[in-house]
């Protein structure tokens, strides 16, 4: 989906920023900015990675899968055999 936007350019102190509009909105204090070679600026969010104790914290948050969105059941083959003699 590309959605497009046109955005305000202004001064901020000696930089450059650009007010991002709110379909664009995303969680993150840091962003990462590149420029390819046609000029186009790509801008990446830049995640804190989660402590196992955070990353805990946030999962209860979520709520529990709904039956349609449980995983079916696989049957369980038992392994096939195999030849494990060593040539001489």
């Amino acid at each position: 989906m590309n959605v497009v936007k046109i955005a305000q350019v202004f001064n901020n102190g000696r930089s450059r920023a650009i007010r991002i509009p709110k379909e664009f909105e995303f969680e993150a204090d840091q962003v990462e900015i590149s420029m390819n070679e046609n000029g186009d600026l790509l801008v990446h969010p830049v995640r804190t990675p989660r402590s196992p104790a955070g990353l805990v914290a946030w999962l209860r948050t979520l709520e529990p899968l709904s039956e349609e969105d449980q995983m079916p059941e696989i049957e369980d083959y038992p392994p096939e055999p195999v030849d494990i003699d060593f040539p001489e």
